[in-house]
């Protein structure tokens, strides 16, 4: 043939860039055969602001090649995407009390993942970490740690230091993605945001990723940071001052952080929201705006090349457990178990395309200290499974995956399992703490947690045994055959006082026990999803819960790879007819 095999007249197409801007998780396809480079730009969900003169959320992890830096190249294919939500801001409500927002979630293309800013603190304590650090509360209460986990060039910057000139305290502002959150200048003024970055990948200049201001009992809130960061704010509710303002939406800014006035009986205004992420993606010459015609030597060498169409599709198995609740403080409840959603056996299975990279989010666990936080959420593909709320003292414990176990004293009451619903349940509720002096378990993925029993904490819910993988390097033993996840957190006794007692056992699945005397509570099991469990009275400190695990099963014949190293690829042995097992104890990516 004199022209090369080409099946009618030559039509060649005209090639234009191609920007694609997602403000929601969805999918995106490489829009013309063959590898092609792309830029990007990732960024996280803005982490949540704390309540009662609480820091400021960190900004959302800022990732990008734009301009300048080393393009991804993509193959034929489809790429998920994710869009990270920003976290809840800290509760508001009676008097005296104060909470820590939620960090906020990652946003993912790719290999490319950029993590969720970290959560404002309220009350006291430091900021948490995250792709900015929150802000901390109080002149003790240092910045959340940017840029965490490490990537290059960094992902954020630190959160400010809190202030304290009693009677008045304040919040450091979030951390930003070019910024550091500034340091509360005294008790009666709150540190500002940190600068986000511009970035012009969509053809306009936008400003993403600035910290959340941090909230004041005083004169002066924090100012967001540019780049979406929300205001702190003074005050409370009661007063006519206005709610701490969230971060905008699709830019990654931090919450602010909620107010509060020196008053026994007026309520504590709430942190602000973090705002949602974006992935914008920017491909050159790769919009095909008139038709063209393959020749059938490039049909034969995509096609020997793999990527004319994608492999055949598979299904899979799966376990998804989500971080479990750190424990209260102080006779406190323990932590609820991460979220446990399972197909195996007998559930209905997920469907895996050929040629597709998948990521995997497997949530952290809560941080323990002087105020927990909640687990945070784990991820594969349709399936999410909620962190465990944390315990609390001496109020109702906080719902999640399963619910926090409440604290001494009135009302105490256990948080809720199952939220946000799913079907089947992935947890059940904390139990009560009626007891003036013990703290109640944390809700656990088989049962709820124990209410107090008048003598020593309540013991945390027994978690859910599987065996997709019935392996002892996974999860842990328990009262039936297969390995156990997602324990309650035991909650913690108090010495001295009432009916002084035990702190209550961790519930089968990693669960942390509860501190007796003035001892802190115990961790719990990482990789489990188990509920850190409550501290000790006095003053005894609530555990971290542990971090959760995704595991997928899928046929021996499949073909996929897992990252990074750290997560693991294992062919069963008989009688499981040599099915092939990905274990993730760490975020990372599936390519099939």
């Amino acid at each position: 043939m004199a022209n090369g095999g080409i099946i009618g007249p030559v039509n060649d197409p005209t090639l234009a860039d191609l920007t694609t801007t997602f403000t929601s998780s969805g999918s995106y396809s490489n829009p013309l055969q063959g590898p092609l480079q792309a830029d990007y730009l990732v960024v996280a969900g803005g982490g949540g602001g704390g309540s009662r003169f609480g820091g400021g959320g960190g900004a959302g992890g800022y990732r990008t090649s734009f301009p300048g830096g080393t393009k991804l190249t993509l193959s034929c294919g489809a790429y998920p995407i994710t869009v990270g939500a920003g976290g809840a801001g800290g509760a508001g409500g009676a008097p005296g009390t104060g909470f820590p927002g939620v960090q906020g979630s990652s946003s993912i293309f790719s290999t490319i993942t950029s993590a969720g800013g970290g959560a404002g603190t309220g009350l006291c304590g430091p900021g948490g970490s995250g792709g900015s650090g929150g802000g901390g509360v109080r002149s003790g209460g240092t910045g959340g740690a940017g840029n965490t986990p490490p990537v290059s060039p960094s992902q954020g910057s630190t959160g400010g230091t809190g202030g304290s000139n009693v009677p008045n305290f304040s919040g450091g502002g979030g951390g930003g993605a070019s910024a550091v959150g500034a340091n509360a200048p005294s008790g009666s003024v709150g540190g500002a945001g940190g600068a986000g970055s511009p970035n012009s990948i969509s053809g306009s200049a936008v400003t993403y990723s600035g910290g959340g201001g941090g909230g004041v009992r005083g004169t002066t809130a924090g100012a967001g940071g540019a780049g979406g960061g929300g205001a702190g704010t003074t005050g409370g509710p009661t007063e006519g001052f206005p709610a701490a303002t969230a971060g905008t939406a699709n830019t990654g800014g931090g919450g602010g952080g909620g107010g509060n006035v020196c008053s026994p009986t007026q309520p504590t205004a709430a942190g602000g929201a973090g705002g949602s992420g974006i992935v914008i993606i920017k491909q050159y010459s790769a919009n095909r705006v008139a038709p063209g015609i393959w020749s059938l030597s490039e049909q034969y060498n995509y096609k020997k090349a793999g990527q004319w169409t994608p492999s055949a599709p598979f299904d899979v198995d799966y376990l998804v457990v989500a971080g479990g609740g750190a424990g209260g403080t102080n006779h406190g409840g323990g932590g609820g178990a991460g979220g446990y959603r399972t197909s195996f056996p007998g559930g209905t299975k997920i469907s895996l395309s050929g040629g597709t990279s998948y990521p995997i989010t497997v949530g952290a666990g809560g941080t323990g200290g002087c105020v927990g936080t909640p687990g945070n959420p784990s991820v594969f593909s349709t399936i999410t499974s909620t962190g465990g709320g944390r315990g609390v003292n001496d109020q109702a414990g906080e719902a999640g995956g399963s619910g926090g176990g409440g604290g001494a004293a009135a009302p105490g009451a256990g948080g809720a399992g199952n939220s946000p619903p799913t079907s089947p349940p992935q947890g059940n509720p904390g139990g009560s703490g009626p007891s003036l002096y013990n703290g109640s378990g944390g809700g656990g993925a088989g049962a709820a947690g124990g209410n107090t029993p008048g003598s020593g904490g309540g013991i945390g819910g027994v978690g859910s045994s599987n065996i997709i993988y019935d392996s002892p390097t996974v999860g842990t033993p328990g009262p039936a055959p297969g390995r156990y996840y997602a324990g309650g957190g035991g909650g913690g006794s108090y010495a001295g006082a009432g009916t002084p007692g035990p702190g209550g056992a961790g519930g089968a699945g990693g669960g942390g026990a509860g501190g007796t005397g003035p001892s802190n509570g115990v961790a719990g099991t990482t990789n489990t999803g188990g509920g850190g469990g409550g501290g000790a009275g006095p003053n005894g400190y609530g555990a971290a819960g542990g971090s959760g695990i995704i595991i997928i099963r899928a046929p021996g014949s499949a073909a996929f790879s897992v990252g990074p190293a750290t997560n693991t690829v294992t062919t069963l042995p008989a009688p499981a007819g040599g099915c092939k097992v990905a274990t993730f104890t760490v975020s990372g990516t599936l390519t099939t």
